[in-house]
């Protein structure tokens, strides 16, 4: 047998598929060295036999993902982040003929092709996932497994909100209602931001925003610049400058939210997991508008990974060699601000989290207690990057809830006063 190399791209190819006669390869392809995690992912194809690629989606500046030929191999279909959105599309394999299939107010997390039959999974705000068919432009819901339990439940109320930054930029989020909401009142908010930072918050069902609805909260998931879904140039926005585009955009969500007379200014939260948590200690470090704030799996001083994440190569076309540009590292660490941190901060994560270590919410808990500040740590053992274990999971929910409650809701009272 002989192993033949088909792509020659310095950047990533991923995702192969065969076309149904085993003449051509799609896949997704990044070409933006410079722009790495940030760069667009595109749709390619290219013959077996050593031509060159070719990028059907060059001109469609929008990430995409699980590419699958048609039966008759004339076109590709694939999933398409847009705007707050996941959505099935396809193209011809001229590049020509592209058409958004299944879209709106929803999420679709996959898919597969049989036939002239199309089986996509689609969640929206109310539900999870459920298995749909598309069928000569006709979707229809197959199954119904969520039903037994969110017939039994309150789902919280979402909306869509767009919004201008500091400094003009139109930003999109949701704003979570919580269940029973008023609208002569204004509410506790969290601002919960996502992780990535390279992904976005979709029309698609999330459980923690709906478990702080049900405690009384409203909820910010905002798209900050650095975000998916919005093109190249905003994603790159943050390239080398985390903690800056980023936290105008989430903060100018929070004063949307109270200038509308949602959210109570002087009951705001704030956490998020992974890049979300990075993007709680930004703003943390920079205003003290937060009364509470819950910093998950994130990372604090950068150098200290160094070496001990995976993530060496992204960090130096990002920042540099730490020894070169120490500058850089030192500048963009929220340890080195840990000073500035006046709001109770709960540090979460699992002890064997090899993405991002939790030496880093060992540095900034350890700093805090130095510091005579209200913090706790929590780690759970054998976790990673993601924690796992149901018991787990339903303590990390628990001491959420405890958290906010007791910082922002009950303005620092150990239980909730009726």
């Amino acid at each position: 047998q002989t192993l033949l190399q088909i792509t020659k791209n310095p950047g990533s190819d991923t995702s192969p598929v065969w076309s149904p006669d085993g003449k051509h390869l799609a896949y997704i392809t990044v070409t933006d060295l410079e722009a790495m995690w940030y760069a667009t992912n595109h749709l390619a194809i290219q013959a077996v036999n050593g031509d060159k690629p070719r990028l059907l989606t060059e001109k469609l500046d929008r990430n995409i993902s699980q590419p699958r030929f048609s039966p008759d191999g004339k076109s590709i279909w694939f999933v398409l982040e847009d705007s707050g959105e996941s959505q099935l599309a396809s193209i011809g394999i001229s590049g020509k003929d592209f058409k958004r299939k299944v879209a709106g107010k929803l999420s679709v997390s996959a898919y597969d092709v049989h036939g002239s039959v199309i089986t996509p999974l689609i969640s929206k705000f109310t539900v999870p996932a459920e298995i749909y068919t598309y069928q000569k432009d006709r979707l229809t819901q197959l199954t119904t497994v969520n039903d037994p339990i969110f017939d039994k439940v309150i789902t919280a109320d979402v909306n869509n909100i767009h919004f201008k930054s500091q400094d003009g930029t139109e930003i999109e989020g949701f704003l979570v209602l919580p269940i029973g909401y008023n609208p002569s009142m204004n509410y506790p908010t969290i601002l919960w931001n996502h992780g990535g930072p390279v992904s976005q918050y979709e029309f698609g069902f999330r459980f923690t925003p709906n478990l702080f609805a049900a405690h009384g909260y409203a909820v910010l998931m905002i798209n900050p610049r650095g975000s998916s879904g919005y093109g190249q140039a905003f994603s790159k926005a943050i390239f080398a400058d985390w903690g800056n585009k980023d936290f105008q955009d989430v903060m100018a969500g929070v004063d949307y939210a109270i200038g509308k007379g949602y959210s109570d200014p002087d009951r705001l939260g704030v956490g998020g997991w992974s890049y979300g948590g990075i993007l709680t200690n930004y703003v943390i470090t920079q205003t003290d508008r937060f009364k509470g704030a819950v910093s998950g799996a994130s990372e604090a001083l950068y150098r200290a990974n160094y070496g001990h994440d995976h993530y060496q190569l992204d960090w130096e076309l990002e920042l540099g060699l730490p020894w070169e540009n120490p500058e850089k590292w030192e500048s963009l660490s929220p340890f080195n601000k840990v000073d500035k941190i006046t709001t109770p901060t709960l540090w979460i994560g699992g002890a064997a989290d090899w993405n991002v270590p939790i030496l880093n919410s060992e540095q900034m808990y350890q700093s805090m207690k130095r510091l005579g500040r209200e913090t706790q740590l929590v780690v759970y053992p054998g976790e990673h990057h993601g924690i796992r274990r149901p018991s787990f999971q339903k303590d990390r929910f628990e001491r959420y809830l405890t958290w906010f409650d007791k910082y922002v809701k009950n303005n620092g009272k150990s239980s909730v006063e009726p």
